[in-house]
């Protein structure tokens, strides 16, 4: 590399951008990333602090599929770095692996930072230059990038730029959507962002319920929603309304059915794997003098947070006839009205189309800009298919960006 190298510059120090960094660096060009928070990688660190879950070793077929309405396009980026491309990449940077008993993939330390120290030295050593305090501000009217730096505005030319400015959620770690309006105004049509692996409110919880219940988990659950087969695991009240894995799971198409309707009715199965006959022989047992508090406690080990969501959402009259509780009990209704707000969302859907790029994820109306990561219209839920995403998508653009500076007369 020399300074007659094309030099790109990178906007954006996630996992997509940093890994188009390298792969930008291996292709000989000269890179330049900018970031406007005081270091790199902030959301990935944040990922790891309750276990860095990298990626999934699920089948291809299944991996894809969490993909949802965009998983054909991001089957394309996953194409040439999967999940097992990811892994051997991450043992190439000394950080060992293991496959978890729920299929997510861990480094073996369980921790993001050395991940990030490893691999922070390795693009020094490929001669990759970061700045950080440096927010990218748009272009200046002769096509350069307007970088904001704490010596003021600087504009920076460069043969090709990538962004990878990610979503618009967790905003004080970088992700701040603030790069909508800058495509806009270049006529780049932009999908809303909405929340995604999100909360969700009800109308309202009843004082008791709030006070008793509010931050307490509830275990073992299925929920359901429409003829969408149930999904078996744990969410947890909140003062608001429910959050947590299962509500993560299913919150693209909750959120879709609150869009459409004003709301989303999901309906929660209290006994998992127990056949609602089973359920109702056990309710017709008889309690004598026991309340029917003990009596469900006694014959169905249903208590606490869980026995107060099924008083708080039922009928009076379904504790009368043990048929009709034990119906509710496999299929109790609770309603959604709204999506937690963006910033509290752990990722983002919505983001540049992808019929806005080219297959190497070039702006169709802006040559020689690039985008990658979250900042594209796509989501999936937690389980390390965001990061796998991230890390795919930023190989594609900088692979994208190299083949359109190579072609004939690029750099004249």
């Amino acid at each position: 590399m020399n300074d007659s190298s094309p030099f790109v510059a990178v906007i954006g120090g996630g996992p997509a951008g940093l890994m188009a960094a390298e792969v930008l660096a291996q292709g000989g060009a000269r890179v330049e990333l900018f970031d406007a928070m005081p270091s790199v990688g902030r959301k990935f660190l944040l990922a790891g602090v309750g276990g860095m879950n990298i990626t999934h070793s699920e089948p291809k077929a299944p991996f894809v599929a969490r993909y949802g309405a965009r998983r054909e396009e991001v089957a394309a980026l996953l194409d040439g770095f999967g999940a097992e491309e990811l892994r051997s990449w991450i043992h190439d940077l000394g950080i060992e692996t293991f496959v978890g008993s729920s299929g997510r993939v861990f480094p073996t330390d369980m921790k993001a930072a050395p991940l990030l120290r490893a691999w922070l030295k390795r693009l020094r050593e490929q001669g990759v230059v970061i700045h950080t305090r440096s927010r990218w501000l748009g272009w200046t009217d002769d096509g350069a990038l307007r970088i904001a730096t704490p010596d003021g505005e600087k504009a920076v030319d460069a043969d090709a730029c990538l962004l990878a400015l990610g979503g618009g959620s967790w905003a004080r770690l970088g992700s701040d959507g603030a790069w909508v309006p800058l495509l806009e105004s270049r006529g780049i049509a932009v999908a809303p962002l909405q929340p995604s692996n999100c909360g969700f409110e009800v109308d309202g919880w009843s004082p008791l319920l709030k006070e008793k219940f509010s931050g307490a988990p509830i275990k073992p659950v299925a929920i359901r929603l429409d003829d969408e087969p149930a999904r078996q695991g744990e969410f947890v009240l909140t003062a608001y309304g429910v959050e947590g894995s299962l509500i993560y799971a299913l919150s693209a198409a909750i959120r879709e059915r609150i869009n459409a309707s004003g709301s989303a009715t999901v309906h929660l199965d209290l006994l998992p794997g127990q056949p609602v006959e089973k359920v109702a022989r056990a309710l017709a047992r008889p309690r004598g003098s026991r309340s029917m508090a003990k009596h469900l406690h006694s014959q169905l080990g249903i208590d606490g947070a869980r026995a107060g969501l099924l008083r708080e959402l039922s009928a009076k009259d379904d504790f009368l006839d043990p048929e009709r509780l034990a119906a509710t009990l496999k299929a109790l209704p609770l309603t959604l009205v709204r999506a937690r707000p963006l910033y509290e969302a752990i990722s983002t859907a919505g983001g540049v189309p992808f019929a806005s790029m080219d297959e190497g994820l070039m702006l169709k109306r802006l040559p020689g800009v690039f985008c990658a990561g979250e900042m594209l219209d796509w989501e999936a839920p937690t389980g390390g298919y965001l990061l796998t995403a991230c890390f795919a998508s930023g190989r594609v653009a900088a692979q994208g960006v190299l083949r359109w500076l190579s072609r004939p007369g690029a750099l004249e």
